[in-house]
């Protein structure tokens, strides 16, 4: 199962997770069109690897295994999904 960003990332964006990504599953980055309209950051679902290696990192504590999303947040995994076109 795919980690997925939630809501403490509207609005903050910190990146720190896009950097500790080891597959680049993370966007958009900040050079990528639409980096400045998009609300919060999204995790790639397919590319994904499941590593968690972006948990630590996140300063708003914002992502999640996806078993592990809290019910107020479960369409967040949709939306991640979304961004993709997954």
């Amino acid at each position: 199962m795919a980690y997925v960003i939630a809501e403490p990332c509207i609005g903050t964006k910190d990146r720190a997770c896009v950097d500790a990504c080891p597959v680049d599953c993370i966007h958009p980055k900040a050079d990528e069109e639409g980096s400045d309209s998009a609300d919060q950051l999204f995790i790639d679902p397919v590319e994904c690897i499941d590593c968690g290696a972006c948990v630590p990192v996140c300063p708003v504590s914002a992502i999640y295994a996806g078993d592990d999303l809290p019910d107020k947040w479960a369409e967040f995994a949709d939306k991640n999904a979304a961004h993709f076109g997954r």
